[in-house]
């Protein structure tokens, strides 16, 4: 009998429109002979399941239903694709949590604190793991510019700290582009991390429960046409993202085993892909993504496609493992 799959996607932040191409590149890939695929839309005003001809019905938030035309339709396991709020936050685990409903992604706590910048590298600073210097503003503090310079240097990135690919991150140079970068930052939250600028290769590495197991996925390096990796170099192919990534046989090992750690620290489950910059020949942490981007462009697909793995078969297992996680 085939599972009824929700495909979640949308959310609150600047990330909804990647998020509604991530969520329709899964629901093209899903084999129909398998699932009845839904789109559902979840934004601040409405969650809706959206139907072939772009028809809207309402869902039913008191036990995630949806019913069209007298016809009620529950779901087997929620497809997360929401990236920031409220998929990626903790907000839809606790959410489906209580509705003992099996979704793709990583537990509440889990979500919650990767996606707290600050909170994740935190709680990862006692296991060694390697990070930037960094320094936090919260909106109203008084910005002290030669404290901040005094920690992390210049130039330096000036980060949201609960946001997205790349909204809200700006480089700063010399003292009097700080206040700027600031600004734009509490544009996307009223929690800011400040960052030393680390100059090395930079590595995007993917690690995800397939079929039940651990699976670190291979390594993509980063060259970014513009000052970093931005949302432009992100998205608008502004970048040359090469998989398998140019390193040292050492230099994949150590950071293979870095980001399996990380995952298997947090007790993660689902997909997950983490930043990492090589400094002085080591890995340095910079952020984990736990619903990273399923679009064409985007970075996971292309690891698993190095690793011989379908989109159907990377979407198939995700769901496969939440139902038996629940079970």
């Amino acid at each position: 009998m085939k599972k009824n799959i929700a495909i979640v996607m949308g959310g609150y932040s600047s990330e909804y429109e990647i998020s509604l191409n991530s969520g329709n590149v899964v629901y093209q890939s899903l084999d129909t002979a398998k699932f009845n695929a839904y789109k559902i839309h979840i934004f601040k005003n409405k969650w809706v399941y959206v139907n072939d001809e772009d028809k809207e019905f309402p869902i039913d938030k008191n036990d995630f239903s949806v019913t069209v035309d007298g016809k009620k339709t529950s779901f087997d396991c929620v497809f997360n694709a929401i990236h920031g709020a409220p998929g990626e936050d903790g907000q839809l685990q606790g959410y489906f949590n209580l509705l003992n409903m099996p979704q793709t992604s990583c537990e509440m706590y889990q979500a919650a604190v990767t996606y707290n910048k600050r909170d994740c590298l935190s709680v990862l600073k006692p296991y060694g793991i390697k990070t930037a210097e960094s320094y936090y503003v919260n909106l109203g503090d008084v910005i002290d510019e030669d404290a901040i310079i005094k920690k992390v240097g210049l130039p330096c990135f000036v980060k949201a700290n609960k946001a997205g690919s790349s909204f809200g991150v700006t480089k700063a140079y010399k003292k009097e582009d700080l206040k700027a970068s600031i600004d734009t930052a509490f544009k996307e939250d009223d929690e800011i991390i400040i960052e030393s600028f680390l100059d090395g290769v930079e590595v995007s590495v993917g690690v995800i429960t397939y079929k039940g197991a651990t699976t670190v996925l291979p390594i993509t390096e980063i060259v970014s046409e513009n000052d970093f990796f931005d949302y432009k170099a992100k998205y608008l192919g502004q970048s040359q993202e090469i998989t398998p990534a140019r390193l040292t046989p050492e230099q994949e090992q150590s950071v293979n085993t870095l980001a399996k750690k990380v995952y298997e620290i947090l007790k993660m489950k689902g997909f997950s892909r983490s930043e990492f910059i090589f400094k002085d020949g080591e890995p340095h942490l910079l952020e984990i993504n736990t619903v990273p981007g399923m679009t064409k462009e985007s970075i996971l697909p292309q690891q698993a496609a190095v690793a011989g793995i379908s989109l159907p078969e990377l979407f198939e297992s995700a769901i496969e493992d939440a139902l038996r996680y629940k079970s």
